[in-house]
């Protein structure tokens, strides 16, 4: 009875890895390349996929959802001869398990040499200063040949990204220092500029207060010289209706005279040569309000002009 357990128990085990073997469950965005006796049959799809035991094997299981790949820094000549380190990151997708498996033997190795290999050809053409500022550029150049040449081994490369791009320690001091001369240079013109505008807004508001100062005291004179205008004009109406006498002129004019020599300036006084015919009027209008009544000079004083005083 043992020995046909034991049969018994080797074959239970023999058909349940002919089980396993037969029944290949392959996750979702996964293929799985079959081969039979060393040779391609079919890729499974994902699901639930039925193979021959023992005979149908499974070659390679294929991840088919995008991937991301890094690559190491790769040194690279520009057109100056100036060695910078790269760092490139690829993005691919395979869209043929059949074509990743057989056209070429290990693609993730032939996207790296053949990034290097493109990477040097486009940087050789550019100098530094470029290479720093085209990394659009660089990334659409190198998408394209790797897109093209990737094509026939199943793979499609969806984007490429420059992740640095690193000088020499003795270009990146000169740079750091011109960018500090620029950052210093714009510094200083920007307050240069400050300044010069801070002058023009200032002459511009002195300007426009000597203009407006001016205008006021023309408006002021011209004003003034309205009121002094009509005042004089009122003055004159009022003696012209009020039909003064040579009398009472001559007593107005001497009432003047004390005011003309009033003054600290006033050292010179010349006694003007009417304050005759003055003096002989008001002498005339005494007269006639005087206890004669009738009394009246009959002759003439000689003027007699007085000596200036000093």
């Amino acid at each position: 009875m043992e020995p046909i357990i034991i049969v018994l128990i080797i074959l239970v085990v023999l058909v349940f890895i002919a089980l396993m073997k037969t029944v290949q469950v392959i996750p979702q965005a996964s293929a799985a390349i079959v081969e039979r006796f060393g040779r391609y049959t079919r890729t499974l799809n994902a699901g639930l996929n039925i193979v021959v035991p023992f005979i149908d094997s499974i070659r390679n299981r294929i991840d088919l959802r995008e991937q991301v790949v890094p690559f190491p820094p790769q040194p690279v000549i520009t057109q100056d001869n100036l060695v910078v380190n790269i760092d490139t990151v690829i993005y691919y997708q395979v869209t043929d398990a059949r074509a990743a498996t057989y056209e070429v033997s290990s693609f993730i190795q032939a996207i790296e040499q053949l990034t290097v290999t493109t990477l040097r050809n486009i940087i050789g053409g550019m100098d530094l200063e470029r290479t720093l500022t085209s990394r659009e550029e660089i990334n659409a150049a190198l998408r394209g040949v790797l897109d093209e040449a990737t094509g026939k081994w199943g793979i499609r490369v969806n984007r490429v990204e420059l992740k640095a791009i690193e000088p020499p320690t003795s270009i990146q001091d000169s740079m750091e220092k011109q960018m500090r001369a620029d950052r210093d240079k714009r510094a200083a013109i920007l307050t240069a500029e400050g300044i010069r505008q801070s002058q023009i807004l200032t002459a511009e508001g002195e300007k426009q207060s000597a203009i407006l100062r001016a205008e006021g005291e023309a408006r002021a004179a011209a004003l003034r010289a309205e009121g002094e205008a009509q005042a004089i004009r009122t003055v004159f109406e009022s003696i012209h209706a009020g039909d003064p006498d040579e009398k009472l002129l001559s007593y107005q004019y001497l009432q003047m005279l004390p005011k003309i020599a009033e003054g600290d300036a006033n050292k010179l006084w010349i006694v003007p040569s009417e304050i005759g015919d003055a003096l002989k009027g008001l002498s005339g209008a005494v007269g006639n309000f005087g206890p004669m009544g009738g009394a009246k000079l009959t002759k003439e004083t000689p003027r007699r002009e007085e000596p200036p005083i000093d």
